[in-house]
C-alpha cells in the first residue's frame, strides 16, 4: 500500500461515515456482492479522482471488492475529508489526498495516482484525463478507457474529441438518465441548499435567490429555493431554457439586473465569470454568493480580491469582501463547489444511483476492451435500465410490463 494522507488516526471516524453510506446505498451493496463473487476487475488498476467523501469511498470499496487495485485522490481540495482518506488507506487502498491542499500538492496527488500504469480512469471534471494527455503521456498505453462523472468534464472531453486529441474511449456517465435526471436535479438541488443553510444559518424564505443557469442542476437549485420560500430569479444565455424557467414560474432577467435585487446568488453554468466584478459592485450589502459548478471560475474571485477595499473571515467558509465603503458581499467556500466545500455533497441515495452507473460503466469497459472503437461512449441503455429496475426494487415499487400484443403494436407503429 502506497499513501500520502494527513492523519491515519482519523480512520475510525471515516469508517463510521462510510458504513452509514453503505446502509443507505442498496444498489452499491448489491454490486459489491456481485463483484466480490465474480471478481470482474481482477488484475485491473483503477485511477480515481472524485470528491473524496464517504459516498466516493464506498464506490472505491465496491470496485476493490471486485478485485481492482485502487489508486485514489480527490477532485477538489476543499471537498476531501481527511477521515475518509484515512479510512480508505487503513482498508488497504492507495490514497493520495488531503483537505485544503495547495495547487502544487493537488497536482502531485494526481500524478501519484496516475503513476501506476492504471487501466481504467474514473474522473470528475477531467483533471486526470487532462494530465494523461499532457504531462503524463507515457501512461497512455496502459489505459483501456475511462468514465467521466460530471457535465464540465464531458464538455472538456467533447472538445478533445472534436480536435482528435482524445487517446482512449471515455464513457459519458453524466449523460446517463440514472445520473443526470436524479443527481444533477435532486442531488444538486438539495445539497446546495444544505451547504448554504448549514454555513450561513440564515433564513431563505422571503428572500431573492438568483440562480445562474437553468440546466438540470439549475432546475434543482431553483426548485428547492422555491420550496424554501424564496422568490427565484433565473439568468440564462439559452432562450429555450429561459422560456422553460419562465413557464416554471420563475422570473427571468440578465445578471446585470438580477445583481441589484438578489440576496443569494448561486452559479450553476460550467462557464467562467458568470458573476463578474461589475455585477458584484452593484449587489446589496449582505448579498451571499456561491458556486455549484465544478470549477471555481464562475465567480470572478481574482477580480473581487483585487478590487475589494477589505476582507474579513466572517465565519467558517464565509469570507466578506468590502465592494463599496461599508458594503460587504459574502462568498461561501472560496467560490468552490458549495455543496461539498460547505457540506457533505449529494444525499447517499442519489449517489447510490450515480455511482452504480460509474461501477457498471467501468465494468462495461473491461468487458468490451477489445472491441471499443468510439472515443466518446454513451452509457448503454441496458445499463441505465438495469440500474433503474434495481432502484425500483429497492424502493419496493413495481411497474407495468408490455404484453406481447403491445410490443408488436409498438414495433409495427415504429415501422
Amino acid at each position: 500500500m502506497d499513501c500520502e494522507i494527513r492523519d491515519i488516526s482519523l480512520a475510525a471516524d471515516g469508517a463510521h461515515k462510510i458504513d452509514w453510506v453503505k446502509k443507505n446505498c442498496p444498489l452499491l451493496r448489491g454490486l459489491e456482492e456481485d463483484f466480490r463473487r465474480e471478481q470482474p476487475f481482477a488484475g485491473i488498476r483503477i485511477a480515481l479522482s472524485v470528491h473524496l467523501e464517504a459516498k466516493t469511498a464506498y464506490l472505491c470499496k465496491v470496485l476493490a471488492a471486485g478485485g481492482a487495485q485502487m489508486y485514489v485522490t480527490g477532485s477538489n481540495p476543499l471537498s476531501t475529508q481527511d477521515d475518509i482518506a484515512a479510512a480508505l488507506a487503513q482498508s488497504g487502498l492507495n490514497v493520495y489526498a488531503w483537505y485544503n491542499s495547495s495547487q502544487e500538492e493537488y497536482t502531485r496527488h494526481l500524478r501519484q495516482v496516475l503513476s501506476h500504469h492504471c487501466n481504467i480512469i474514473i474522473d470528475d471534471g477531467g483533471d486526470l484525463v487532462g494530465m494523461l494527455h499532457s504531462s503524463m503521456r507515457e501512461e497512455l498505453p496502459y489505459v483501456i478507457g475511462g468514465c467521466e462523472e460530471t457535465t464540465t468534464g464531458i464538455i472538456r472531453l467533447r472538445a478533445m474529441a472534436a480536435a482528435h486529441q482524445l487517446a482512449f474511449p471515455m464513457v459519458m456517465v453524466n449523460d446517463a438518465d440514472c445520473k443526470h435526471l436524479f443527481d444533477n436535479r435532486y442531488g444538486t438541488g438539495q445539497s446546495v441548499w444544505d451547504g448554504i443553510n448549514r454555513t450561513t444559518n440564515l433564513i431563505v424564505a422571503g428572500k431573492n435567490a438568483v440562480v445562474a443557469g437553468y440546466g438540470w442542476c439549475g432546475k434543482g437549485v431553483a426548485m428547492r429555493a422555491k420550496a424554501l420560500g424564496a422568490k427565484v430569479i433565473v439568468t440564462e444565455i439559452d432562450p429555450i431554457k429561459a422560456i422553460e424557467a419562465h413557464m416554471d414560474g420563475f422570473e427571468v432577467m440578465p445578471m446585470n439586473q438580477a445583481a441589484l435585487t438578489g440576496d443569494f446568488f448561486i452559479t450553476v453554468t460550467g462557464c467562467s465569470h458568470v458573476i463578474n466584478l461589475e455585477h458584484m459592485k452593484k449587489m446589496k450589502n449582505g448579498a451571499i454568493l456561491c458556486n455549484a459548478g465544478h470549477f471555481d471560475v464562475e465567480i470572478d474571485m481574482a477580480g473581487l480580491r483585487a478590487a475589494s477595499l477589505s476582507s474579513i473571515d466572517q465565519r467558517k467558509n464565509i469570507i466578506g469582501y468590502e465592494v463599496r465603503p461599508g458594503s460587504f458581499i459574502y462568498v461561501l467556500g472560496e467560490g468552490r463547489l458549495v455543496n461539498l466545500a460547505c457540506g457533505d455533497g449529494h444525499p447517499a441515495e442519489i449517489m447510490d444511483m450515480s455511482f452504480a452507473v460509474q461501477a457498471m460503466s467501468a465494468l462495461y469497459l473491461v468487458q468490451h476492451k477489445d472491441s471499443l472503437t468510439d472515443k466518446l461512449i454513451p452509457v448503454p441503455r441496458e445499463v441505465d435500465q438495469k440500474i433503474a429496475r434495481r432502484k425500483l426494487a429497492s424502493l419496493g415499487l413495481s411497474i407495468d410490463v408490455l404484453t406481447p400484443n403491445q410490443e408488436e403494436y409498438l414495433h409495427s407503429s415504429a415501422i
